[in-house]
């Protein structure tokens, strides 16, 4: 073959070809990203829509159905959308077709938002819009608390100091932190104060927007100079907030400090940490897109130290749920496994071969082709991750072959008396083409991964690539290196060594019980083949049934992981205070304590209520919604017990203690997380249509059923409708007689209860370190604490100088009502979800189960709504689908391919008909060593 007898002409072209790929190996390891997966990039956008105040089903109805219905209209190639409306927080997530240009639809998005916001309530801000995966998990957290300063001082360390140095490290991304209280100027109306001074809260807020300006004053040349021209138009301190006037009656003024207190406080708590009992707040620290999540953390880890001097001595910042650690046990436990394989190989080699040259011949092309491999991988832009290393421990055993035939025909010529040369071109040439077939059956059988949809094709395509890069590679170089060193390193074996005499004689002692084998094994051949027939039915018989064990496995996207985290979510009934959800959470720390052993403890961190920015909801799957949750996550010690002891032992304990409240545990390893693409749990049984009520009475009953399922564990319904609420309702009539419009009733109830943030926003600059702050009016929450605080707020009758303003409670009427507490949307229509995971058995069949109790209550499903089952397990089954179409056009393509060489029909029949039995063998390897 040519190729063979160029390496012979030019040796060391193929050596200097090998050291090159020696020289970039450790360029491309150290430039390529490392992670657990490969990144899944489907793409999908969210948009993120804030308007404080708001209710659920009001953010639902005025803002998210509008915004995803003009989305139908102007952006292209839209797959399906999905959104969750809670208190004052929309999250819409488009999904995209694969196809997509996803620049182009950026821009479309962005365009149509702020297109849509003239059909917004009034004061709405143009959306956030961030590009989301599923991918983006944190892969650690740090956590911030102190004695000394407050949780407002924190948060505005974290968001203003911590925060913005961070986000300069590579790859990373932050959202607002978790915990802590958001610091504002706080102007806490005194509502008896106003009502005696005959005012309204919207006397206080229009005072301090106009006397509180940001306007410029301009220059003045006086003479030769020119001077900057500044006023005093907006107060330099919060003592000067203060001192504003609202009012001047008679010569008598009224100032701001006489119907409010201006000081520097927080905006109304919704989201409360705890680190080990002890309050404080979280960062969650995301990695970007194809970012390697060890880059990520080792750099965060150098970088902290030098930015610790920037907070006070006080202030305590720890690393939490590190994932790097779980990340760096997987790739070390893959590359470990294919080390042994390896060692393992050459050992056989050496065993059988007897000679150490001919060994290391094949020993060095073997690394090399998994060096290519790698280099190529970074060069189309892949990761080093679980499934690329994993192709590449696949591919050790696969790649003996090609330098092992070469060599073995190599000394079957030289046996013959060829010359060296003759021997190693005519023995690498004339096996050229039927290696060839051979690693392109190989390459083929992985081809079919190319054409995989969704999910799986992202976690297969790198294996297959890493596979067929290395099979190319190792063809290659038993073409032109192995023949080289063959020449170099063959034509000096007449003097033996010690070393090579003691090789020598154990293979001829292993080679003398091998051939004593062999010839066992040649007579058992000659009576199988005196009896063929009846030896082809029983084989062909046992294989068949051998493959009747495929259905009793059980069927998973991926094992389970024991990562030493345990990640339980609680839900207390709808309507509780965050206060009491915080009191509620101690309880249960302190019933984990006495579960869990504490020498095995590493932490328990309490994440409660719902985050302040739809940034963390939309990169959260711990579906949250509102103060009524709390995710507890239990960080174990390295020396602990299986976790699923102690999970199954909370579960039993707490439901026992806590009857009223809700338990359920979510994953809190980096695989699961991204296998469930942003859901709190692997199967997702979602009823759809625009009959809510009935679709919630009937998602109650299918509930009831799916508990029955053995395996199925956490069954829940994830959407509350018994938020509590207080309906006004006003006395139109009335108001018209006594001039007040109902805007004046609407603005005196909003500004006390949700404060003026969001429809008439004002800004304090502190000037010690220069941070704009929100101006927050707003009625202290302990101050409303009963329905007479509420029905005492005065609303004031436009241009009635005189008159004193109205109350309340003589304008409307109050009836109590219930209320959504969450509101989801698919594609547009009303969703209601039932999250389930699985514990003690598979998941396949868990789901088929499932799928069966879902087909039997399609009779039951209210008229026009509909019904389907989603999660990790409509990616299992679409990655099982595809990958099983794969298998059968693998096996056409090899078989035709084979049919090209033979020139026969009925000779790649024969070769194919051992397939059975690899499946058999398969099929009893799995059953004796699955656990």
């Amino acid at each position: 073959m040519w190729i063979v007898e160029l390496a012979l002409r030019k040796p060391y072209t193929f050596i200097v070809m090998a050291i090159i790929i020696l020289l970039a190996t450790p360029l491309a390891i150290f430039r390529t990203p490392v992670d657990v997966l490969p990144e899944i990039n489907i793409p999908v956008i969210s948009v993120i829509w804030n308007y404080g105040g708001l209710s659920p089903q009001q953010m639902a109805d005025r803002i998210t159905s509008v915004h995803e219905r003009i989305l139908t209209t102007t952006v292209n190639d839209i797959e399906h959308v999905e959104s969750q409306s809670l208190s004052g927080i929309s999250v819409v997530k488009i999904y995209f077709q694969p196809n997509v240009n996803i620049q182009t639809a950026i821009a479309q998005i962005v365009a149509v938002s702020q297109t849509v916001l003239r059909q917004m309530p009034p004061g709405s801000n143009p959306p956030l819009i961030i590009k989301y995966t599923a991918s983006s998990v944190p892969v650690i957290q740090i956590g911030m608390s102190s004695k000394e300063v407050p949780e407002q001082g924190l948060f505005d360390l974290a968001t203003n100091t911590l925060r913005p140095q961070l986000v300069t490290i590579p790859g990373v991304a932050i959202p607002w932190p978790y915990g802590g209280k958001q610091k504002v100027v706080s102007v806490d109306l005194d509502t008896q104060a106003i009502l005696a001074k005959g005012l309204t809260s919207t006397d206080v807020i229009n005072s301090i927007n106009s006397q509180n300006l940001i306007l410029p004053s301009g220059t003045a040349k006086l003479n030769d100079t020119e001077y900057n021209v500044s006023l005093n138009s907006s107060p330099g301190s919060i003592e000067g907030l203060n001192n504003i006037p609202v009012k001047t009656v008679n010569g008598a003024t009224t100032f701001l400090r006489d119907v409010a207190h201006v000081r520097d406080g927080f905006s109304p708590q919704t989201n409360i940490v705890k680190q080990n009992g002890q309050r404080g707040l979280l960062l969650s620290i995301y990695k970007n897109g194809g970012a390697s999540t060890l880059d990520v953390v080792n750099d965060l880890k150098a970088k902290l130290p030098t930015l610790l001097p920037l907070l006070p001595k006080s202030v305590d910042v720890a690393l939490l749920a590190d994932q790097s650690t779980f990340v760096k046990t997987a790739v070390t436990g893959v590359i470990h496994e294919a080390l042994i394989a390896a060692v393992l190989t050459a050992v056989m080699l050496l065993l059988f071969l007897g000679n150490w040259r001919t060994t290391s011949i094949i020993a060095i092309s073997i690394p090399l082709s998994i060096f290519t491999s790698i280099v190529l991988l970074h060069v189309v832009g892949e990761t080093i991750n679980i499934m690329t290393l994993g192709g590449l421990a696949l591919a050790v055993g696969i790649l003996v072959d090609d330098a092992t035939v070469t060599i073995e025909n190599i000394e079957r010529h030289l046996h013959m008396g060829s010359e060296l040369y003759t021997a190693i071109l005519e023995g690498a040439g004339e096996i050229a083409i039927p290696a060839f077939v051979s690693t392109m059956c190989i390459c083929i059988v992985f081809v079919p991964m190319f054409f995989l949809e969704g999910v799986a094709r992202f976690l297969f395509v790198p294996l297959a690539e890493a596979v067929v890069f290395a099979m190319l590679a190792s063809y290659l170089l038993s073409r032109t290196l192995v023949p080289t060193l063959a020449l170099l390193l063959m034509g000096h074996q007449s003097k033996r060594g010690k070393i090579a005499q003691w090789v020598q004689g154990v293979h001829e002692a292993f080679n003398l019980r091998f051939e004593k084998m062999r010839n066992n094994y040649v007579l058992l051949l000659s009576h199988l083949l005196t009896h063929r027939r009846s030896f082809i039915a029983g084989f062909l018989g046992f294989c068949l049934l051998s493959c009747g064990l495929y259905l009793m496995l059980g069927r998973d996207l991926f094992p389970t992981v024991d990562t030493g985290q345990i990640k339980l979510h609680m839900r207390a009934p709808t309507g509780t205070r965050i206060e009491n959800t915080a009191l509620l959470t101690d309880a249960v720390d302190k019933a984990l304590r006495k579960i869990i052993p504490g020498q095995e403890i590493a932490s328990i961190i309490d994440n409660i209520g719902l985050p302040y920015s739809g940034i963390n909801l939309s990169y959260s799957n711990s579906g949250t919604i509102g103060t009524l949750d709390a995710d507890i996550l239990i960080s174990l010690k390295p020396e602990h017990r299986p976790s699923s002891e102690y999970i199954d032992k909370i579960s039993i304990e707490l439901k026992k203690q806590f009857p009223d409240v809700e338990f359920f545990f979510q994953p809190a390893d980096i695989v699961a997380q991204i296998l469930n693409f942003g859901l709190p749990a692997a199967i997702d049984v979602q009823i759809y249509g625009s009959k809510t009520a009935e679709n919630m009475r009937f998602a109650g009953k299918l509930m009831s059923r799916i508990k029955a399922v053995s395996g199925a564990v956490d069954v829940h319904v994830h959407q509350r409708f018994d938020e509590p609420g207080l309906a006004l309702e006003m006395d139109r009539p009335r108001l018209q007689n006594l001039g007040i419009s109902p805007v004046d009733v609407a603005q005196n109830i909003l500004l006390p209860l949700s404060g003026s943030q969001q429809t008439q926003p004002a800004f304090f600059l502190n000037p010690s370190n220069g941070i704009i702050y929100n101006i927050l009016t707003q009625l202290p929450q302990y101050k409303m604490n009963s329905l007479d605080d509420l029905m005492h707020l005065s609303v004031n009758i436009p241009g009635a100088t005189g008159n004193a303003p109205q109350l309340l409670g003589n304008l409307v009427k109050i009836a109590p009502t219930k209320e959504a507490g969450i509101v989801t949307h698919y594609n547009i229509l009303t969703s209601v979800d039932i999250y389930a995971n699985v514990r003690g058995r598979d998941l396949g069949s868990v789901a088929r189960e499932i799928q069966t109790i879902i087909d039997d209550a399609q009779t039951n499903l209210p008229k026009g709504s509909r019904i389907s089952m989603r999660g990790q397990v409509q990616t299992m089954q679409s990655s099982y689908i595809g990958l099983g179409v794969g298998i059968l056009g693998a096996i056409v393509l090899v078989y035709l391919l084979i049919v090209i060489n033979f020139q026969s029909w009925l000779d790649p029949l024969i070769i194919i008909s051992a397939l059975p039995a690899a499946l058999a063998g398969i099929a009893w390897m799995i059953s004796v060593c699955r656990h």
